[in-house]
């Protein structure tokens, strides 16, 4: 099964594929946008294209977590997939981490963060499920 991962932020996001089989994430983009209506579209594209049969997004604690559980019920209601939350506690600190690591300029690392972000989360949720 293809699963798209996703960090959730409140101009961009983050996104990942993986496939249950294989338990390994990989970053795929980071989509701009101003209204959430115009990202859910650009989702759906996604979803489509990729054959995506569940979404799963990173979940935040604070203000914020509200919104993202928002996201996902609209986003559930537009795909008609499953869409679950995972904890994403600490996976851009991670992302920085690794892009570093991998010796990826600053320039090029702050573009990719998200979609670096969204395959831990992705990665994360594989390993939970054994």
């Amino acid at each position: 099964m293809k699963i798209l991962g996703i960090d959730y932020g409140k101009a961009k996001v983050g996104l990942a594929l993986a496939d249950d089989n294989v338990k390994l994430a990989y970053p795929l983009s980071v989509l701009r946008f101003k209204e959430r209506s115009d990202l859910e579209e650009k989702i759906k594209a996604v979803v489509e294209k990729e054959e995506i049969e569940k979404v799963v997004i990173g979940l935040s604690e604070g203000v914020f977590r509200r919104e993202i559980e928002g996201f996902g019920a609209a986003l559930k209601k537009k795909l008609n997939i499953p869409v679950v939350f995972w904890d994403e506690t600490l996976t851009t600190k991670e992302a920085q981490t690794l892009s570093i690591e991998a010796g990826i300029k600053r320039k090029k690392r702050k573009a990719l963060e998200d979609a670096y972000a969204a395959s831990i989360i992705l990665e994360s949720y594989l390993e939970s499920k054994g």
